[in-house]
């Protein structure tokens, strides 16, 4: 099976939400697991408890807007693990406001962490997991918000409508070329995660600082680990959408 003892997971967006739940799934099964984000403080949290459930846990501080830290992900991953099997493109951060007001450099900011940063995972690791010939998997997080776009949430809309596009057209290349490697496409609805908070990890400071304490009630919404549970069944399944929530 693809996800069991001595295979190597790699989940950005790792250290919470969505990509920890899954990672402690894979973690508990025996995997390898590689968790990347943007939070050090967090990730340190995260990779030891993981530790706790497997002990074959690494965290590694990753912009994955930047091709340079995903080629810096894949060098540590595969040093201290060897081939990767499951890819996770999970990370993720959310802005809204009216499409007209949002400053250029938010759209770049959303953009570069929702759509780039599902590019540079599958150009860093689908070539190697193509070469070492293994079953493999690449899973990226879109959203319901990928097939139906609503009011105040352009960036964010946008950049899940083209991770929908991107990952249908790595489907159909891969098997054509590789049908070893399987793709699932994750779109998730509302869930309790951490990205009503994106804008703690914005990189302006004045930005954070005005973020800082505001929350949104997430109540009703689904549990992580329910997603996760999805993800591992699809991955298993090899199938191509994974949806949750009656949103979608």
């Amino acid at each position: 099976m693809l996800l069991d003892s001595g295979h190597t997971a790699v989940i950005t967006g790792g250290a919470s939400g969505i990509g920890y739940a899954l990672a402690r799934r894979c973690a508990a099964a025996g995997m390898n697991v590689v968790i990347a984000d943007i939070e050090q403080a967090a990730l340190d949290v995260a990779t030891a408890e993981l530790q706790k459930v497997a002990g074959h846990a690494l965290g590694v501080m990753t912009d994955v807007s930047e091709q340079e830290s995903v080629d810096n992900l894949a060098a540590v991953a595969t040093n201290a693990f060897g081939p990767v099997h499951l890819l996770a493109n999970n990370a993720g951060v959310g802005y809204t406001g009216r499409a007209w007001r949002i400053k250029l450099e938010d759209w770049h900011w959303v953009m570069g962490v929702c759509f780039w940063g599902a590019v540079h995972g599958v150009t860093t690791f689908v070539p190697s997991m193509i070469e070492h010939g293994e079953e493999a998997h690449v899973v990226n997080t879109a959203s319901w918000h990928g097939f139906g776009a609503a009011a105040r949430g352009a960036p964010y809309q946008a950049a899940k409508h083209a991770v929908v596009a991107l990952t249908e057209s790595l489907h159909f290349d891969l098997q054509e070329s590789a049908p070893q490697v399987g793709v699932s496409l994750l779109c998730p609805g509302y869930t309790n995660t951490r990205i009503t908070e994106s804008l703690r990890n914005h990189p302006d400071e004045e930005v954070r600082a005005k973020a800082a304490g505001s929350t949104r009630s997430t109540s009703g919404w689904a549990t992580p680990e329910s997603v996760a549970d999805l993800v591992v069944a699809a991955v298993t399944e090899r199938r191509f959408f994974i949806l949750s929530g009656a949103d979608t």
